[in-house]
């Protein structure tokens, strides 16, 4: 299963989730999730995904086989290209 693209809920999960929205919050049982109170450890933006937007764009061929042999079965080549570009930026966003 890839990231982000999980499988569809069967239909007795969809039946659970259904019945948990319709209570009422004070009929949730929540006494097994103790309330966090140290939030010294917590990350920013952990969760955080970017919003992807689809464009054309021409690479000269031996870069795009590069990234696309280079991979070592390590997420797709599009995905390493976008890391390379945005970890360029980072190193020059402070220089704009």
């Amino acid at each position: 299963m890839r990231k982000g693209n999980p499988q569809p809920l069967t239909p007795e999960l969809l039946a659970q989730v259904d019945a948990l929205a319709a209570m009422p919050d004070e009929s949730i049982d929540t006494s097994d999730m103790p309330e966090i109170t140290d939030w010294s450890k917590a990350v920013r933006g952990a969760f955080y995904r970017p919003v992807k937007r689809q464009v054309t764009v021409r690479f000269d061929a031996d870069v795009i086989e590069w990234f696309r042999k280079n991979g070592n079965g390590e997420r797709g080549y599009q995905t390493r290209m976008n890391e390379a570009l945005r970890a360029y930026m980072l190193e020059h966003i402070s220089q704009s």
